[in-house]
């Protein structure tokens, strides 16, 4: 059946903003990585040292009620880095999800898990704010006055933090906790990145601002 000069419109009209939508995602996925390259590190002993750590929370649970290996393997990167003297404070940056299904409170958990590893209970800072990577870096430049930090996640994150870590005045380098070997999750992870370095472009064309309450 052919296609009506009204379909055939739509129907290019659908295409090209799929392809713009696609072109879109592609560019910020590249500027982001870009921008990153160089302040990534995956071994301890090539990171520099900076004073504080910037520990991006996650919980150790999934919302399915899974076991979060994301969340071991930032903590194992957290452990790693202040045993090494590569920072001497931590802030853990995220939320209270514990009134939620299968939810944490994801700055308790990493206190815990932190301590278990001889980390001293003195040195880590509970920011629970942190609710977005966006509130988590202008946080630390506006209330801890951080100009230098080393945030702590896994890569992709790690390189979406840097640059909103750049457009906020916060000279930032990242330390790249392991990624699990787990296909599903690695792929619905990508994916949600891809969205969310876009969302972040929105942001920062409106001029997004978190809201602080009392510290």
């Amino acid at each position: 059946m052919q296609l009506t000069v009204k379909n055939k419109t739509r129907y290019i009209i659908l295409t090209c903003c799929l392809f713009i939508g696609l072109l879109l995602i592609i560019c910020c996925d590249w500027i982001v990585s870009n921008n990153a390259k160089d302040r990534l590190f995956a071994n301890v002993e090539d990171i520099p040292y900076n004073k504080v750590g910037l520990l991006l929370a996650t919980s150790p649970i999934t919302p399915q009620g899974i076991h979060n290996y994301y969340f071991d393997y930032r903590i194992e990167a957290t452990t790693e880095l202040y045993r090494n003297g590569k920072i001497d404070y931590i802030i853990a940056s995220g939320g209270d999800y514990s009134f939620r299904p299968n939810g944490y409170n994801e700055l308790t958990s990493i206190r815990d898990s932190l301590t278990a590893y001889g980390i001293p209970d003195s040195v880590i800072i509970l920011d629970y704010e942190g609710t977005r990577t966006l509130n988590s870096i202008v946080k630390a430049k506006e209330v801890y006055q951080l100009n230098r930090l080393t945030i702590i996640s896994q890569d992709f994150h790690n390189a979406r933090a840097i640059y909103l870590a750049d457009k906020n005045g916060v000279d930032a380098i990242a330390y790249n906790a392991e990624t699990p070997d787990i296909l599903k999750a690695r792929l619905k992870n990508r994916l949600r990145e891809y969205l969310a370095r876009v969302k972040m472009f929105i942001d920062l064309a409106t001029n997004k601002k978190p809201h602080f309450g009392s510290t």
